[in-house]
């Protein structure tokens, strides 16, 4: 199950954009100090770090990933999610539009 939206939140207006624009988020704080970031990787092949561990869910379109270690590429669609240890990475290959929400800790 895709989530679709989130209730009274506070969004960060300046956009987070990495990579030359490939990537581009907006960080949110849920009403109960919980936080995420919204966002889309246009098509590229790129390498992410991460400092705390993170949830990735798929909302619309599809990216294949490989978490650090591993030599298997996995595929992620609307309504899957991935997970990535702290202090880690993962590639990420996009063909089209990913559009993810990345769920933090």
């Amino acid at each position: 199950m895709t989530t679709d939206q989130f209730e009274a939140v506070a969004v960060t207006t300046r956009a987070n954009v990495y990579f030359d624009g490939k990537c581009v988020s907006h960080g949110i704080t849920l009403a109960d100090g919980t936080k995420k970031s919204l966002g889309v990787v246009l098509p590229a092949s790129l390498t992410f770090n991460t400092g705390v561990a993170e949830i990735m869910e798929c909302v619309a379109g599809a990216c294949e990933y490989k978490l650090a270690g591993s030599n298997d590429w996995s595929k992620s669609g609307p309504g899957d999610k991935f997970s990535v240890p702290a202090n880690s990475s993962f590639d990420i290959r996009v063909d089209q539009a990913y559009h993810y929400i990345c769920h933090f800790g």
